[in-house]
């Protein structure tokens, strides 16, 4: 069971009873914070020393009531948030549409489906949640793939999705779909991504969040993310030396970076498993 608790840590955790009542808790936190690295890490750090060790953590970054995360936060932050996402500890919720880089589209107030919406009309722009619900885009064929072709689907399709779709971006191995899937293989393939601990790593940056995730030492990675869009050095004064760039949010940027001595490009985030 899975409980759509919004409350703050203290009391949300409190839902999980002792171990008899959810099994999981919808964290919405980063989902509702302001995009930055400083409150991002600050609300990881919180959340993974108030839950206790029984309680499975949970994070999500969007769902059907929230603007998409592509029209929150811009295609390139969006790479950055999806690496977050399938990068910290827990069960990751995925708002359908978000793998691909979905984002807002642009209903006619005569064309709204939400009641919040219909029933404020005077304010239906404001209130409708219809934007982030329109059909899943599979391919570039009519109705994108979604209904057949001669059926109305029940919201319009957003303009570009014959170049926004499953289909395209499966061909394409820079596409946001592609860095999903590469993050998802590697979660389910190393421990340390799914079931290790969590660790921030203090960088003198306000715009980078750095964490370590590892069960034990010769199997540990770390997740840089540049939540700016300037380019810094970066420093995350470790014993470590060096580390293999695992995956990088332009899905081609490869080879070993100086942990002590790193270049982080705009926009960037990396999965960097630790050499030994």
């Amino acid at each position: 069971m899975i409980g759509e608790t919004y409350l703050p840590y203290s009391s949300m955790v409190q839902y999980y009873g002792d171990n008899d009542e959810c099994h999981l808790l919808f964290n919405f936190h980063l989902m509702m914070a302001e995009w930055s690295a400083e409150t991002i890490k600050k609300l990881v750090d919180e959340y993974d020393a108030v839950l206790p060790d029984r309680c499975w953590p949970n994070y999500v970054l969007g769902n059907h009531d929230q603007k998409r995360i592509v029209t929150r936060l811009g295609k390139e932050q969006a790479r950055v948030a999806n690496m977050l996402l399938l990068t910290l500890r827990g069960t990751t919720t995925v708002y359908n549409g978000d793998e691909i880089g979905m984002h807002n589209v642009k209903v006619p107030v005569e064309l709204m489906m939400d009641p919040p919406a219909l029933n404020n009309p005077e304010i239906a722009e404001e209130l409708g949640r219809d934007p982030e619900r329109t059909p899943l885009q599979w391919d570039a064929s009519v109705n994108a793939g979604f209904t057949s072709a001669g059926v109305t689907p029940w919201l319009p399709l957003a303009e570009d999705y014959k170049e926004i779709n499953i289909e395209n971006e499966s061909r394409d191995t820079t596409s946001m779909l592609s860095l999903f899937t590469r993050l998802v293989h590697l979660r389910n393939k190393e421990k340390s991504l799914t079931i290790g601990n969590y660790k921030s790593i203090i960088v003198d940056n306000s715009n980078i969040f750095a964490y370590k995730r590892s069960i034990k030492a010769s199997d540990s990675f770390i997740a840089v993310l540049n939540m700016g869009n300037k380019e810094y050095s970066v420093n995350l004064n470790t014993q470590e030396a060096d580390a293999k760039i695992e995956v990088a949010t332009d899905m081609k940027r490869t080879g070993t970076v100086n942990l002590n001595d790193m270049i982080l490009y705009p926009n960037e985030g990396l999965v960097l498993r630790i050499m030994k």
